[in-house]
């Protein structure tokens, strides 16, 4: 009987093929390492799209070469990181080299968003947030600076959709995938009503935009042309899923919105699950959850775990090289720089804001750190990188529990920082909250084959899902002493920081 599970996981540095049996257990795995993105000019993140299908197909096609048996698929699900977008013509090739979420492009100079809808943002004081989601639009800048190719455009679509009518034949997505600068109710989870002011800030024709499925709905059958590529057999369901940040607090289990799902990935999130739409942050929405009909409350780090990793880029060769020589995790000789250290890394106090953000804590944000002492080392500026970012984080949760008026009361965390025991600890020591790994690394493919298993009538609904393929790791309980130190420099130091930081900010963004 086929009661396997295919998912397709395109991440920002590598794409996963992977099959879970009905209980969430791994069976196998390929990973294909990608470029993140190619650059000519300051700011610019691009990539040639057929990269990201070309890895779709070689992990597949390693995949069955590793043993996996096809016959046992019973559906296929799909999940890609947001954000990354594609003009293409009618026969889905791609017209210009993809957008990735990395890119800094802006379009300054653009007409405000008038009438009725410019008057309110006017009375509220939002002009501004507007003005802001104008000129991050991608598709704002293709149609200032590329006007031939919006002309050419037959659909503009997420990188999702773009492997979805690769897999399928079809121009349709997940409403679930919906994360970006588009016009997307995402109240209703379906495309604005045509009064929307979201047409008039970011102004692309409907027609443009591909159909929408419910997470959990067939998207399409894999054609005999995607079958011959992949090796995925042809005529399977493909499951509509989510986002790579909604499926992996799916994978994490975390359904109900006391349980906060932390990812220590490329962006550090904090996110929650909610069957009604509130807005942390007025106008910015929470997006579509990997579940129908409820939301994901996010607030995000941007580009939180990159400090991590530059530090360990220009930092770390001592432990890299280590690790290699006596075939150890180099997270393990990590985690041995963080405990050389106390904790509050000796008054070595850190603020991760390394790249801007309209959602947190605003647009003129930067990195800080500040106590240096002649006494510092590297072990110390490491571990004040990820107090930092748990410092942060905390601060988002407190502003999540304040609106939503359902503390968090538990923590998962997810994405590669989740694999160091010293950062989990040193978590739930700052948050004063246990803190656990999901019981597999792949949180986010494993959310997409909890869709698809739904999708497939394997499991009759996603609590049951939930609870048959999800389990805890690891749990981390918060030290009562060290919880002490944290929480006097949390209140003491950190959050003074932004306030008395922030006109410095202002005036060098001004300049």
């Amino acid at each position: 009987m086929a009661e396997n599970l295919l998912t397709i996981d395109n991440g920002t540095q590598s794409v996963r093929a992977l099959l879970f049996d009905p209980l969430g257990n791994l069976l196998h795995i390929k990973q294909i390492p990608i470029e993140p993105y190619f650059s000519t000019a300051p700011g610019l993140a691009e990539q040639d799209p057929e990269v990201f299908w070309s890895a779709v197909c070689e992990a597949c096609q390693g995949l069955w070469k590793l043993g996996a048996d096809r016959s046992s698929i019973a559906a296929v699900a799909l999940t890609t990181q947001r954000a990354t977008m594609l003009n293409v013509d009618q026969d889905g090739t791609p017209l210009r080299p993809a957008i990735s979420w990395l890119d800094q492009r802006r379009t300054e100079g653009l007409e405000p968003v008038g009438g009725l809808w410019g008057a309110a943002f006017k009375i509220i004081g939002a002009s501004g947030t507007v003005a802001y989601l104008q000129a991050e639009a991608e598709a704002n800048w293709i149609q200032t600076h590329q006007p031939g190719i919006w002309e050419a455009t037959h659909k503009y679509l997420f990188l999702s959709g773009f492997l979805t009518q690769r897999l399928t034949g079809r121009f349709v997505d997940s409403v679930a995938c919906q994360v970006g600068y588009v016009p997307f109710d995402y109240k209703n989870q379906t495309w604005c009503k045509s009064w929307d002011w979201k047409w008039q800030a970011v102004p692309i024709s409907p027609d443009l935009l591909p159909e929408l499925v419910p997470v959990g709905e067939v998207l399409g059958e894999i054609t005999s042309q995607a079958a011959a590529a992949t090796g995925i057999p042809e005529g399977l369901p493909l499951i509509a899923a989510a986002a790579d940040k909604a499926t992996e607090v799916l994978g994490a289990g975390c359904l109900r919105p006391e349980l906060g799902c932390l990812s220590y990935g490329s962006s550090a999130t904090l996110n929650t699950t909610h069957k009604k739409y509130l807005e942390i942050i007025p106008l910015i929405p929470p997006y579509p959850a990997a579940v129908p009909e409820a939301y994901s409350l996010e607030i995000q780090i941007y580009r939180g775990y990159w400090m991590v990793s530059w530090f360990k880029k220009e930092f770390g060769l001592r432990e890299q090289k280590l690790a290699d020589q006596q075939g150890l995790k180099p997270e393990d000789l990590f985690d041995d720089l963080v405990h050389a250290v106390p904790p509050g890394s000796d008054g070595l106090v850190l603020q991760p804001y390394w790249s801007p953000g309209l959602r947190f804590p605003g647009p003129e944000a930067r990195g800080a750190m500040i106590g240096f002492s002649d006494t510092h080392t590297r072990a110390h500026i490491y571990r004040a990188i990820l107090e930092g970012l748990a410092y942060a984080l905390r601060e988002a949760a407190e502003k999540s529990d304040k609106r939503t008026k359902i503390p968090i009361q538990e923590l998962r965390v997810a994405g590669g920082g989740s694999q160091s025991d010293a950062a989990l600890q040193l978590t739930a020591d700052i948050f004063g909250l246990p803190v656990s790994r999901p019981h597999l690394y792949e949180t986010s493919g494993l959310g997409a084959a909890i869709d698809a298993a739904v999708g497939a009538g394997l499991h009759p609904d996603f609590k049951t899902a939930v609870a048959a393929m999800t389990r805890l790791g690891e749990t981390f309980l918060p030290n009562p002493e060290t919880q002490e130190v944290y929480d006097g420099l949390y209140h003491g130091v950190y959050k003074k920081m932004y306030s008395q930081l922030q006109p410095l900010y202002k005036s060098m963004l001004d300049e």
